[in-house]
């Protein structure tokens, strides 16, 4: 009789890192793995609110909650005392929820832990397993080539090019290894620059990733070997097993922090093939009210219709007077919604581009459906994935600041003409879109590397 392993998953709190970790979840547990899948209590009652029936015994996945140490919503935002908090307080609940697992198993090996699988940024989860003799691997949400840049954080500030707080020193091109392209010193994946205190921060996290990477046996990438060859070879414990793209069962448990508006389906429906701009700047893209404007006025100049996705908490300032005219003004081939089914939107044959902040879910997201990529980063390894886009695979364009720092509505709308009128990049994206679809099907890459990971749990 073949024991059945109890795989435990704890994502980073946010949802760029919950989404994908709960697609692998789902992944694992098709082989009929047993799975617990870890979330903070705050990011826990978020997705039990936006995902009805997630609760449910009869789920296949089981959703549990453990601290984080924080009070309030607001301190949350504050990314300094979110990371202190949860290195602080985490390990130990982290500890007791799998002794608690162990005590109700009443010896039964099955029902005990015995995998770990942790995100980049919870390493310390790796250093609760191996104290209590437990298998793990880590999963890396972001890109490889933007783990490569994490891995080598000790060598880059022996080397002189940045300082001890994550800070450049020296703006060349940064060279880390013969096989792969150089980095411009503004992709450097902790990248803040709005917000230096947020950027050390970030910087002092990812600078534990090279020390808890050698407690793992394995990174598991959300990306696939075609696309990063160069980044993987860097890498050896590298295991390509994306695009993680949602099922049609995982649509109907998405893992998203936020209520989603499918009316937008219908609105697309109501268009021709490759006439509409999709708009989604991500969870956490905060603009002040004249970027804002200014994006409006674009995508109103450019009389293309467009889906906008505008979260309540998308500005740093009131906009709601300007929101109510806009409508207005662009009813007849504009829609707004407070989130959008992504994946859904992004499949969908009417939509022609993606104005997008290019986080690597989004980023995976559109090059999977072969959409094009208008690309205005906010923060961290965004700034590296719009280079990827823009500059190696070539299936996007940049918009790019005026002397103010803004990007202009001028700049909005000849951009959207650039690369709606691109029959490079729409030929470099069908490209792309094929090699995702064939690494994830049958005898794919991708899918060869994750059945071997499964094995490998299973044993």
């Amino acid at each position: 009789m073949v024991k059945l392993k109890h795989v435990l998953v704890i994502p980073f709190p946010a949802q760029g890192h919950v989404i994908p970790l709960l697609k692998l979840s789902h992944c694992i547990a098709d082989y009929g793995v047993k799975l617990t899948f870890v979330n903070t209590e705050s990011i826990h009652a978020q997705v039990m609110t936006a995902n009805p029936g997630l609760d449910d015994e009869s789920h296949r996945i089981k959703f549990v909650a453990i601290p984080d140490g924080l009070e309030t919503d607001e301190e949350r935002k504050d990314p300094i005392k979110r990371l202190d908090s949860m290195l602080r307080v985490m390990p130990g609940h982290l500890q007791e929820l799998i002794e608690k697992v162990k005590k109700q198993s009443n010896g039964i090996e099955d029902e005990q832990i015995s995998f770990l699988i942790a995100d980049v940024m919870v390493g310390w989860a790796l250093e609760v397993a191996e104290r209590m003799g437990i298998e793990r691997a880590t999963f890396c949400p972001p890109s490889v080539s933007a783990l490569v840049s994490i891995l080598h954080i000790p060598k880059l500030i022996e080397g002189g090019v940045i300082d001890n707080n994550g800070f450049v020193l020296k703006n060349d091109l940064i060279r880390i290894s013969k096989d792969l392209r150089s980095y411009k010193s503004s992709d450097l994946v902790w990248s803040c620059p709005e917000d230096p205190a947020t950027q050390k921060a970030i910087f002092k996290s990812l600078s534990s990733v090279a020390h808890y990477s050698k407690l793992s046996n394995s990174f598991l990438c959300n990306s696939f070997h075609e696309l990063e060859a160069s980044a993987f070879s860097v890498i050896p414990g590298a295991l390509a097993i994306g695009p993680l793209i949602a099922s049609a069962q995982l649509f109907q448990c998405r893992g998203s922090l936020r209520k989603e508006d499918s009316t937008c389906l219908n609105w697309l429906d109501q268009h021709p093939a490759l006439s509409v701009i999709y708009v989604a700047f991500g969870s956490t893209t905060v603009f002040g009210p004249e970027q804002f404007y200014e994006i409006a006025h674009g995508l109103e100049q450019a009389t293309q219709p467009f889906l906008w996705v505008i979260r309540p908490d998308i500005t740093d300032g009131a906009v709601s007077e300007f929101l109510d005219g806009f409508l207005q003004r662009v009813r007849n081939y504009g829609k707004v919604v407070q989130w959008a089914p992504q994946e859904e939107v992004l499949a969908h044959p009417s939509v022609a581009c993606f104005f997008t902040h290019c986080g690597w879910n989004s980023t995976l997201e559109g090059l999977s459906n072969g959409v094009p990529l208008l690309c205005r980063p906010y923060f961290t390894d965004q700034f590296l994935n719009k280079s990827l886009i823009c500059d190696v695979w070539k299936v996007g364009l940049g918009v790019d600041s005026d002397e103010n720092g803004l990007i202009s509505r001028h700049e909005v709308r000849e951009k959207v003409s650039a690369v709606l009128g691109s029959d490079e990049i729409r030929e470099n994206c069908l490209r792309v879109k094929e090699m995702a679809r064939k690494s994830i099907s049958e005898g794919g890459s991708s899918l060869k590397n994750l059945q071997s990971f499964i094995e490998l749990v299973k044993a």
